[in-house]
């Protein structure tokens, strides 16, 4: 039962592949000035991000990696000025997704792809601010301007709240799949198939 304990190396594998994908949020998150760009983001993050997690995948072993790089992930959110519902359902979405990457005993490859796709759904988590109190989302964000608020509200009435779940659980699936794609020589090699 010991080995079923996260280690030092598991903690920096995770603080490792944590820093990559937050990297990779703002750098996307920076094209955001740009009215479409906040919609896209629900696009791209999945897109960017899966090679690495999938790279992180071959890592997991053992239970509560996923579950500790999404709370990271939902408070990197919060603190960056999203809201804390990308913590709240980062934390729900990493609990599903360790127990979806568990189902699959750590080797299955679409075990993985379904559990990033589950995920990253702290990215759509994001948009709850816009959707269900944009006054107070955009009151923080004045610097924008007003067309840029006008834009953004526009594209996201609140019937777009479960299309960019949806939109957001099948670019999480194409991100997982090419990041399998690309990195098949190292999924055979820690045994996924």
């Amino acid at each position: 039962m010991e080995n079923n304990k996260l280690n030092a190396k598991d903690l920096i594998n995770v603080g490792i592949y944590t820093a990559i994908c937050a990297v990779l949020v703002c750098a996307v998150a920076m094209t955001g000035v740009i009215p479409i760009m906040m919609v896209l983001l629900i696009v791209f993050v999945p897109l960017l991000t899966g090679i690495p997690y999938m790279m992180f995948l071959t890592k997991v072993k053992k239970f509560g990696m996923i579950l500790i790089m999404n709370v990271i992930m939902g408070a990197f959110m919060w603190v960056t000025g999203m809201s804390y519902y990308a913590l709240i359902v980062g934390t729900i979405s990493g609990l599903i997704a360790e127990l979806i990457y568990r189902a699959g005993g750590y080797k299955s490859k679409w075990h993985g792809i379904i559990a990033f796709a589950i995920a990253g759904l702290y990215c759509w988590a994001n948009y709850f601010g816009i959707f269900f109190n944009s006054e107070a989302y955009f009151s923080t964000r004045q610097n924008f301007g007003q067309e840029y608020i006008d834009s953004v509200t526009k594209m996201l009435p609140v019937w777009m709240c479960p299309v960019l779940f949806v939109v957001d659980v099948i670019c999480g699936i194409i991100g997982g799949w090419i990041g399998t794609k690309v990195l098949r020589k190292h999924f055979e090699k820690a045994g996924i198939a």
